[in-house]
């Protein structure tokens, strides 16, 4: 009896070859784009809320616009003392509460502009009296209707269920408008050579990451200060690209009880800035490593495992998580999955 050949498994999609791996690839151009058209109109919008600001800032998005949200409360407090909140979007959807923001200024963030809650929100909150500027996509949406202002993020076409480039592009945006709003020229100086700097993150190769993380079924991820939000991120796009739980943690917040679960050979991915907030991240890594965890840091500083580049601390997360794009594209292949179609997932979410 001759014996039966075994196929050889099929082989393995090319990472580059994948919508996310290139539309992640056009963030640079997008954030050139989106720093061109907009930048008469935060000009005009920093000029009015120096003249007048808001008592204070609320954000309005979900999922990776929300985690975006996150870096403008740490932009817009550290660079105007304003204070910042994230809006329920239930408050007005589902309980359909009054609100008051007599001079508020709202962000309201978005890719699509569609989701039901994310428009009630930006309704109720322009009815008690607050400015609603809209970081959105899709320039021809309710939410920028709805809007007083607009900013269109002019990522283009975004096919891939994973946001990437329109990710980033709101990232740019909110660090355009702090700027603007505090007068601050060496930011704006630092975001006008950001394009360039996002493709050459793009070209660093994270491929170190890879092997501890194929096989993986739990990890962290840490980031402080302007770095929570990618950390964040990064945290959602392992779960719907890479069927991978992830947990996203302050790097102060982990020592508070979630660092008990972690056990020799526990990945713990970092992302930490060249500043002060980046001591503590590195500082937790190095406590995870005497603990036998697999430590994975991307480090603005130059001690990771991981490179980045070395920029303004402000700017240094996005620069960060252009590089974990594609890296995390290159994890899903190598674990089975499509990154561009996840189960179970839609490229347009609308909640109510």
């Amino acid at each position: 009896m001759r014996p039966v050949p075994i196929a050889a498994p099929p082989a393995k999609p090319d990472p580059a070859g994948t919508l996310m791996h290139n539309e992640a690839g056009e963030a640079p151009e997008a954030a050139a784009r989106f720093l061109a058209r907009n930048s008469a109109t935060i000009a005009r919008l920093a000029a009015r809320l120096r003249r007048d600001p808001p008592p204070f800032i609320v954000t309005c998005a979900r999922g990776s616009s929300d985690h975006a949200a996150t870096y403008g409360k740490y932009l817009f407090e550290t660079k105007t003392g304003i204070t910042v909140a994230s809006a329920a979007p239930s408050i007005a959807s589902l309980y359909r509460a009054p609100l008051e923001a007599k001079g508020a200024l709202c962000l309201a963030i978005s890719q699509s502009g569609r989701s039901p809650d994310l428009l009630a929100t930006a309704a109720a909150y322009k009815a008690g009296g607050a400015l609603v500027v809209a970081m959105v996509n899709d320039e021809e949406s309710p939410l920028a209707a709805c809007a007083d202002e607009v900013l269109p993020l002019c990522a283009g076409p975004e096919r891939s269920i994973a946001a990437t480039k329109s990710y980033i592009t709101t990232l740019v945006a909110q660090a355009a408008l702090a700027a603007a709003w505090a007068s601050d020229a060496a930011l704006q100086e630092r975001l006008a050579a950001l394009p360039d700097a996002l493709s050459r993150a793009f070209a660093l190769r994270w491929g170190a990451a890879i092997p501890p993380l194929v096989g993986a079924r739990d990890l962290f991820v840490l980031g402080r200060g302007y770095g929570y939000a990618v950390a964040l991120e990064a945290a959602l796009k392992f779960k719907e690209t890479c069927g991978l739980h992830a947990e996203a943690f302050s790097a102060a917040e982990v020592r508070h009880g979630p660092m008990a679960i972690v056990r020799r050979g526990f990945p713990v991915l970092g992302f930490a800035s060249s500043d002060a907030s980046g001591d503590d991240v590195r500082d937790a890594a190095a406590l995870f490593a005497e603990r036998g965890a697999v430590t994975l840091l991307a480090d603005a500083g130059g001690k990771g495992v991981l490179p980045a580049l070395a920029c303004d601390p402000v700017l240094e997360p996005i620069l960060q998580i252009q590089s974990f794009y594609r890296m995390v594209n290159a994890l899903a292949i190598a674990r089975g999955n499509d990154p561009d179609a996840p189960p179970h997932l839609r490229k347009v979410t609308e909640t109510r």
